[in-house]
Order: structure tokens, then sequence, then C-alpha cells
């Protein structure tokens, strides 16, 4: 029996000295590696540059001026009286300005407008000599127009970007000299020139030429207080002035370029750039 139990007892040995060789010799499983993630990287903060041209349609809200008649006895006698109507022809302007853009959806600006000459056509009614009369007015008005801006980006879909703003500030209004012709007689009143405060409202249209360049279409509704006019005219007799106009409501149908110098300008989605996770800490 012991002879029997020798063989076994050498078998079960040699089992127990090759099982670490053959554990060593088993082959681990490969480390699989996650895939990097892919995330779009939008760095907003881009200035930009715009320049515009529009035309115009004003709106003239009245005039009041003063009036010089004289007594039976040859003294001055002050007054009042006011435009029985007036009308502005339309014109064009010429613009620019600077804005940066702060999101995808909100941006700002500072723009500089010309207004060239819009012709002016009037009338009064009152009595002259002692009589009714009616005059026939003329002059024009040029104008600069500084607003700060501010818009909000609605979204953008296929290279479109409504919009909609609001501005303030102020205009620098430039009457010529109003021409009053009465009974073909005409009286010369120098033009006054004045800042006024301004505001606006817009809404319009961006399309993505490229990444940088948008071509802007768009209705700008601008409105500017009233001041003075025109002076008193030189008379030694019954006069009139200086009068005072009520503002304009200014209708513009305006169209223009911007182009965008860095960040995301919002018309395409950016470049895809791998995320890597920070390492993360072995423990042993």
């Amino acid at each position: 029996m012991f002879r029997m139990a020798k063989p076994a007892l050498v078998a079960v040995l040699i089992a127990s000295a090759a099982m670490p060789v053959l554990a060593a010799d088993m082959v681990e499983p490969p480390v699989v590696e996650a895939p990097p993630v892919y995330e779009p990287v939008h760095e907003f903060g881009g200035w930009y540059i715009r320049g515009d041209i529009d035309y115009h349609w004003s709106t003239f809200n009245g005039a009041d001026y003063i009036t010089y008649g004289v007594d039976g006895i040859g003294n001055p006698v002050p007054g009042t009286g006011a435009f029985d109507f007036g009308d502005l022809d339309g014109a064009f302007s010429i613009g620019g300005g600077v804005g940066y853009q702060i999101t995808r959806y909100l941006r700002t600006d500072l723009t500089a407008d010309y207004w060239a000459s819009s012709d002016f056509s009037g009338g009064t009614s009152g009595v002259c000599a002692g009589g009714p009369c009616t005059s026939n007015d003329s002059s024009s008005y040029t104008t600069w127009l500084l607003l700060a801006n501010a818009y909000a980006d609605l979204g953008t879909w296929s290279g479109f970007t409504p919009y909609v703003g609001a501005g303030i500030g102020g205009a620098h209004v430039k009457w010529d000299d109003l021409h009053n012709t009465i009974d073909g007689v005409t009286t010369v009143h120098e033009g006054s020139q004045n800042w006024r405060f301004a505001w606006a409202l817009m809404a319009g249209t961006s399309y993505c030429l490229s990444d940088r360049l948008k071509l802007d279409v768009g209705y700008r509704y601008s409105h500017i207080n009233g001041d003075r006019m025109f002076e008193l005219a030189p008379t030694t007799g019954p006069g009139a002035g200086p009068g005072f106009d009520d503002g304009f409501d200014v209708h513009e149908a305006r169209a223009g370029l911007r182009y965008q110098f860095g960040g995301d300008s919002g018309c395409y989605e950016p470049e895809p750039v791998a995320y890597e996770p920070p390492p993360q800490p072995v423990y042993k």
C-alpha cells in the first residue's frame, strides 16, 4: 500500500509546482482605450465693422414760429403762428460703424450715418398789411445721426439670421435758409443747426456670404426731437421768426455689409475638437 501511495504523492507535488508557471503563462485581456469625445468649440467675442446705405422718408411733424406785428400806433406786438402743412422729400444716406458680437444671440455697435439733403416745402396763412395772406416756404435739411445700438439675433437657418434691435443717441440737424414767399416777394430766414435727442428701432435679416462676411438688409424707424428751425429775418416792419420744428419720424430701408474679425460669427457650426478627459489616479 505504501508503494502505491508514494507515486500518487509525487504526482501531487509535481502538479503543485507547475501551477504558478501555468498561471504566469496565461494571457491577460488587452486594454481597450475609450475613443476621445469630440465637442465643438465656441469662441465668442468678435469685433466687426459695418457699412450701410439707405433710402429714407421723413415725416414733418409741424412747426411753430413767433410773429411780430404792430399796433395802431406802431408798437411791436409779438404773437405766434404755425405752418399749415409741410412735406419732406426722401433722400439717400450712407453710414458705418464698429461692433462686438458678445454671444451667438447678442451683439452691439456704434453707428454714424449721414443723411443727404431732404427738400422741404410748406405753407402758412395769416394777416399781412391788414388783410389775409398765404406764403409758400421752401428749405432743406441734412443730418448726422449717431447711435449706440443693441441687437438680438434670433437664430441662424441656412445662413439667414433674423434680428431685432434698438438704438439711442443724438442727431445734428442742419436746416438750410428758409425762403418765405408772399405775393411774389421772398424773405430769406437763416437756417438753424443744433444737436437733438434721437432713438431708433430696427428689424432685419443678415445672410452669411462667408464665415466672416454678412449681407445685412433691414428696416429702421428713427425719431428725432424738435428744435430751432430758422431765425428772424432782418426787417424793420412786421416779420416772423425764429421758428421751431416739432421733429421728424423717419422710415429707412437699409442694406449693408458686416465683416467680423474674430470669434464665432454664427454662420456655421465650428469644427469639432477632440476632448481628452484628465488622467485618473491609479491606486496600488
